[in-house]
């Protein structure tokens, strides 16, 4: 199979399965996807790798499957990093502008970027973004790009993404152990936001909750750029192992049930309706009410929603997201969620199917391919990646990214 340099590839490393994807550039310059592969992930837990054989070899079958049907071979792939240990900030940097002119050059640019970012991490993270959100050139706040204005004073505010080195390594190790280069780490959250939200949405302000099995990736964008990043450390396995724990059912037949009669709005499920739930140690079946489960489900769904909630009312922006709530990922397709966001968030809510690609677009249709939909656009928006070498990090800025996409 051949290794066409105009592939793109996405590797969705999720604690319940791992995704990947194989996007091509059309003639129009659009993006393709004509490879997909899914396998399920036993070696991943709340976004962190803990068993290194069961994750490299999730990543091998994933990555076959992906191969067979495009055609080519994987050779190096965009990966998606998140987890509860990933952390993030914001920070603000001020340095006096250089020339004897006053004019702002793209030094300077990078100068008040790297100040920004110069404040101190935990010695065991290492910095994987720092995104440019805005700049100020003498007080005047609100500017997008500040090259070749005029001022002594500039200012910058960015939003910083750290994670433990060795939650980076283990993710570069597997993917290099599977047969893959990676080349470049990417918050899942920047990847999500890439497949299911508009830029009109994110001028306006708009949550993104993107619920993956183990964790829940949260993104506040406002005035067009990243504000704020979390992960809460509550997942569509939670729902799972809650159904499995009460109802006494094997976790794969909880997890069918949930995804098959699932609901998180008793309101909306019938006292009659009834449901064969499998039995732990071979014993009968039994019929439960459907609304059993919705009395199951319900609670952990308001919770974790609640959870971002009083996040969002920490920060003071609860009340400023003119677009509303975007729920996506698997666990988003729980029948009642996007009710139950509604009467919690008291606003509008929707839920995000990855939109901007071609090809095989119904194979990749579902909130559960978002990260890995936004993993192939963010790849194909970023034509110069950063390059890690030997598993490490090279902490760089996102300046010459900053001024690839201004120009």
């Amino acid at each position: 199979m051949a290794k066409p340099e105009s592939f793109l590839v996405s590797c969705d490393i999720g604690s319940s399965k791992i995704c990947v994807l194989i996007g091509e550039q059309n003639a129009h310059g659009a993006l393709d996807v004509i490879g997909k592969g899914a396998s399920p992930n036993r070696g991943t837990r709340k976004g962190n790798i803990i068993n290194v054989d069961a994750t490299i070899d999730a990543i091998k079958r994933a990555a076959e499957e992906a191969e067979i049907m495009a055609g080519v071979q994987i050779a190096r792939a965009w990966v998606g990093i998140s987890g509860s240990n990933v952390r993030s900030f914001n920070s603000r940097g001020v340095v006096a502008v250089a020339g004897k002119d006053r004019e702002i050059s793209r030094d300077d640019v990078t100068r008040v970027i790297d100040a920004a970012r110069g404040v101190q991490i935990p010695q065991d993270h290492e910095v994987v973004h720092v995104v440019p959100r805005e700049f100020a050139v003498d007080g005047q706040d609100g500017v997008g790009d500040p090259t070749g204005m005029v001022g002594a004073r500039l200012e910058a505010d960015v939003h910083v993404v750290t994670a433990p080195v060795a939650v980076t390594q283990n993710i570069v190790t597997c993917m290099n152990r599977a047969g893959i280069e990676v080349v470049e780490l990417v918050l899942e959250q920047f990847a999500a936001a890439e497949a299911v939200l508009t830029e009109d949405e994110k001028e306006l302000g708009i949550v993104l909750i993107d619920i993956g099995g183990g964790t829940t990736e949260v993104a506040v964008y406002q005035r067009g750029s990243i504000a704020h990043t979390a992960v809460i450390p509550v997942g569509g396995d939670h729902f799972t192992n809650d159904l499995a724990v009460v109802l006494r059912a094997p976790i794969g037949d909880a997890e069918r049930i949930k995804k098959k009669f699932g609901s998180a709005l008793r309101s909306a499920v019938e006292d009659d309706e009834m449901v064969e739930v499998a039995m732990v140690g071979g014993r009968e079946p039994k019929l439960c009410p459907r609304s059993t489960l919705a009395d199951i489900l319900q609670p952990r769904a308001e919770e974790l929603l609640a959870l971002i909630h009083e996040d969002l009312q920490r920060l003071g922006v609860d009340k400023e997201m003119r677009s509303g709530i975007v729920l996506t990922g698997g666990g988003s397709e729980l029948e009642g969620l996007v009710e139950i966001a509604e009467g919690i968030f008291e606003g509008p809510v929707r839920r995000g199917v990855p939109a901007g690609v071609g090809g095989l677009v119904d194979v990749v249709s579902r909130p559960e391919w978002a990260t890995a939909t936004g993993l192939l656009l963010y790849g194909h928006r970023h034509k110069t990646p950063r390059r890690r070498s030997r598993g490490i990090t090279r902490a760089a800025t996102s300046v010459s990214r900053f001024f690839r996409e201004l120009f």
